[in-house]
């Protein structure tokens, strides 16, 4: 057996960090070289900041540059916030890593509207170029050849993947739709901020980013390609008094002619041999808790004359974060992708 691919996780410290670790730890072709944290944060046993990790990963934590400096890797994932990942991936791709990228630091293709949604000079535009935006179902081929990898964002994918096909095939209307998205507090990240406190969050709901998230660019790019025209989007997410998951509901209109039978070739034609993309059907529910700690997105859909209304669920850690980051290795490595995740 060829040795284990040697991987570097910068952010180990953050909920998709922990996640991931937890991911590869059960894959049978890759082993973790280092942890990195990043400034500030204090240099010690994964174990104490996840206890949960104790004998599967026991590795030290150390700044993010000792790492770079002390140990080459095969690949690295870059758990890092936005902004932070730019001034970390040249260097890995110099020593010749692929990097796969959980910020939105690659997933903006116009520097300027990255740069206006994130308001901070894109500082690493000679690799912006060259990276791949990870939706792994629609973009397998750019995927496998990829140095840099953009890993796409939890709204976006639960809002994608179930919109791309019917706007590629002519289903649905470019115009007018509406994303409903509402996301478990982990989404937010670990930090401490009074707004995702247990006694702010339990027993509440609420709408944020109202017109100002910063996914919503990256979901009409993504839906603009699969439309072939521009599409804008209303995108409203919603805090959950949750840990983990997200459901998104999604209105739109048919395009003149189309029906229920329509949209069902779409999903069909995308995904009949997608393993983690499962079509529930017409006038199927999907719910967060059937989807909780997987890699899976479940979809489903209801039709009322030139009206649907698409409905899909995923673990926001998962499927929209270090799942999805963990099944882009296998496709850039060349494994199965349901290694590690199944």
């Amino acid at each position: 057996m060829a040795p284990p691919i040697r991987i570097g996780i910068a952010g180990a410290t953050g909920y998709a960090g922990r996640d991931l670790i937890r991911l590869i730890a059960r894959h049978r072709h890759a082993g973790i070289v280092w942890l990195a944290h990043g400034p500030g944060e204090p240099d010690e046993p994964i174990s104490t900041t996840f206890p949960e990790l104790a004998g599967i990963c026991d590795l030290t934590v150390l700044d993010t540059a000792v790492m770079l400096a002390k140990h080459k890797v095969d690949a690295a994932f870059l758990a890092l916030p936005h902004r932070a990942a730019m001034a970390v991936a040249p260097g890995l791709l110099a020593q010749g890593a692929r990097v796969i990228d959980f910020s939105a630091d690659y997933r903006i293709r116009d520097v300027a509207v990255y740069e206006k949604w994130y308001d901070v000079q894109h500082t690493d535009r000679a690799n912006l170029g060259q990276a791949v935006y990870g939706l792994c179902e629609r973009y397998r081929g750019q995927i496998r050849k990829a140095k840099l990898l953009a890993n796409p964002g939890c709204y976006p994918t639960s809002a994608l993947l179930p919109l791309a096909p019917l706007l590629e095939a002519g289903v649905i209307r470019h115009e007018g739709i509406v994303i409903d998205s509402k996301s478990g507090a982990s989404g937010a990240g670990r930090k401490a901020a009074a707004p995702l406190m247990f006694v702010e969050v339990n027993e509440s709901f609420k709408a944020y980013g109202v017109f100002s998230h910063r996914h919503q660019p990256e979901i009409e790019q993504e839906l603009s390609v699969a439309a072939g025209k521009p599409v804008e989007i209303v995108f409203t997410p919603h805090l959950l008094p949750l840990q983990r998951g997200i459901l998104s509901t999604i209105y739109a209109s048919l395009a003149p002619g189309k029906g229920a039978d329509d949209i069902a070739a779409a999903y069909t034609a995308a995904y009949a041999n997608e393993f983690f993309v499962r079509v529930k059907g017409l006038k199927a529910t999907v719910e967060v808790k059937h989807v909780a700690t997987t890699n899976f997105c479940d979809i489903g859909y209801f039709v009322s004359g030139g009206r649907v209304i698409v409905t899909s669920a995923i673990d926001n850690l998962v499927k929209g974060a270090a799942g999805q980051a963990l099944q882009n290795f296998n496709i850039m490595f060349g494994f199965d992708e349901k290694e590690g995740l199944v």
